[in-house]
């Protein structure tokens, strides 16, 4: 593949609400390190800025992030808005809010419905923004998400959130948050060597009902926050050779063949990492290629 010619609009586009992004975005997290967290080393601050506005150059205008993604010395937030701001017009911004950290790293208790104003208020004032395009619920484990979902309503309700989401979640859940308020993405895990039936149940059923579908870990796999993972299928390497591309580039060419609802948001602190990712939404698989993946998937755990 050339990758430096190609650019996010390569995969095409879905609709978020009333908002229209590239399905190929970009994933904050490992901006702040050589891994996610307090995991690895800080990132070069340069370095991921250089980065950012590369894949704004490149076409992105979708970016997932959230004020708990910091390492020792970064905050994705605050590089986004050091590379972006001004933002243009056509980025979309999406945050997650739930779960918490506090100023060591070490991750505290969940957010109760009442706090998650100040969740949400937090990631304006690093990103330098009076509102935000799109907010993630993200579950903790909780059986219900009616009252956390209905406390996020209210505050899009009073214009500091434009569109609502919710992450890793169920269907039941999906149903529930859509009695409050309308739900446009959903955020669950999801790879090509990770399966969930549950999961794959949520995929089909954004599908049905029009709702972005967007994996986390596409590429990470078992490695998780960690990286992306070294382990691949014979598979996955033989689809590699076929096209002139990295494993990773099939992941993603797999993973986005899996519904045009689907939204990639792969992230990375290298500006080569960026171009292949980007560069493989105009990888299309053939349908023998499709089957034998899809047939790797369907064995996972």
């Amino acid at each position: 593949m050339t990758s430096e010619t190609i650019t996010a609009d390569a995969a095409g586009t879905w609709t978020l609400g009333d908002l229209t992004v590239n399905r190929i975005g970009f994933g904050a997290m490992r901006l702040t390190g050589s891994a996610a967290f307090h995991h690895g080393t800080p990132s070069d601050r340069q370095r991921s800025i250089a980065v950012l506005r590369k894949a704004i150059e490149l076409g992105v205008n979708h970016v997932d992030t959230a004020a708990f993604y910091f390492s020792s010395l970064r905050s994705a937030n605050e590089i986004i808005n050091s590379a972006l701001s001004p933002y243009p017009d056509d980025l979309v911004i999406a945050a997650k809010v739930g779960p918490f950290r506090d100023y060591t790293g070490e991750w505290g208790t969940s957010a109760r419905p009442e706090d998650l104003r100040g969740h949400v208020e937090e990631n304006l004032r690093q990103l330098g923004r009076d509102h935000l395009d799109l907010v993630y619920l993200r579950r903790m484990r909780q059986e219900s998400v009616a009252e956390h979902f209905g406390a996020l309503a209210e505050l899009r309700d009073k214009g500091l959130i434009r569109h609502l989401g919710i992450s890793d979640v169920e269907p039941r859940h999906l149903a529930e948050a859509q009695a409050i308020a309308p739900v446009v993405s959903v955020q669950n895990r999801f790879g090509l060597d990770s399966r969930n039936r549950v999961t794959d149940e949520m995929l089909r059923i954004c599908g049905e009902q029009g709702i972005a579908f967007v994996p986390f870990y596409a590429i990470a796999g078992d490695a998780g926050p960690e990286g992306a993972t070294t382990a691949h299928d014979e598979a996955v390497l033989a689809v590699a050779r076929a096209h002139g591309a990295t494993p990773a580039q099939v992941r993603l060419a797999w993973t986005l063949a899996q519904g045009p609802h689907i939204l990639a948001i792969p992230g990375t602190g290298n500006p080569d990492h960026l171009v292949e990712n980007i560069a493989a939404g105009a990888l299309r698989l053939t349908d023998d290629e499709l089957d034998t993946l899809n047939s790797l998937h369907q064995k996972a755990g």
